[in-house]
């Protein structure tokens, strides 16, 4: 699914995703235990929070009584690759290398998955170098 940048959430809206889809699907009570505790957010400020997410489509929501259950209506990698997508369409010339080497250097990987850049990282040198 390809979003528009204004779609693109917001660092509150990305946490409260991330509560949402660490539980697979919760009620909004359960967002805001969450987020009351981690970051002293009141009800109605993750409640807006959780309302701008279905609008931009990143959660659903299913009715139960009285309430709303909300569930995350893609992958975590969909999302963040689409957010990635987003950055590397706006990085200048020059910014790419220096930003995935940054990336690199923050992230915890594991041997696999260092491994699995490597052969990324000459699988591209091998093609760059038949072009």
């Amino acid at each position: 699914m390809s979003r528009s940048p204004s779609d693109t959430p917001t660092k509150a809206e990305r946490k409260v995703w991330k509560v949402v889809h660490e539980r697979g699907e919760c009620a909004a009570r359960d967002a805001v235990e969450a987020l009351a505790a981690s970051d002293g957010w009141s009800t109605s400020t993750v409640k807006t929070l959780l309302r701008r997410l279905v609008e931009k489509g990143f959660l659903r929501t299913t009715r139960v009584g009285n309430s709303f259950l909300y569930s995350p209506t893609e992958s975590a990698l969909t999302v963040l690759r689409d957010e990635a997508d987003a950055l590397l369409d706006g990085a200048t010339a020059g910014t790419v290398g220096p930003l995935l080497a940054y990336m690199v250097r923050q992230s915890r990987l594991s041997a696999d998955e260092l491994a699995e850049l490597k052969e990324l990282i000459a699988a591209k040198e091998r093609e760059d170098a038949e072009e």
